[in-house]
């Protein structure tokens, strides 16, 4: 239900079928699943046990699928 209001609070956005926001939420699950696995392996390799916004900005950047989109959003973040 979340992410159908989150879709329908765009005004572009028409009426969403039953399955759009399943589909989105499975996407999203699955992109976070990466990134986070990602974040854990780098923050294992520096020897941390925690995963820290440094950690996810060093796989963001220096990963082509993600510095795309999210490189401007985590150059923000201090290492």
């Amino acid at each position: 239900a979340r992410i159908k209001r989150i879709m329908q609070s765009d005004e572009d956005v028409g009426k969403v079928a039953q399955v759009t926001p399943v589909v989105v939420s499975k996407a999203l699950e699955l992109f976070m699943i990466d990134l986070v696995t990602s974040a854990a392996t780098e923050a294992k390799g520096r020897g941390s046990k925690r995963v820290t916004a440094a950690h996810l900005k060093q796989v963001v950047m220096t990963n082509e699928k993600y510095r795309d989109w999210l490189g401007d959003t985590v150059s923000k973040v201090p290492d």
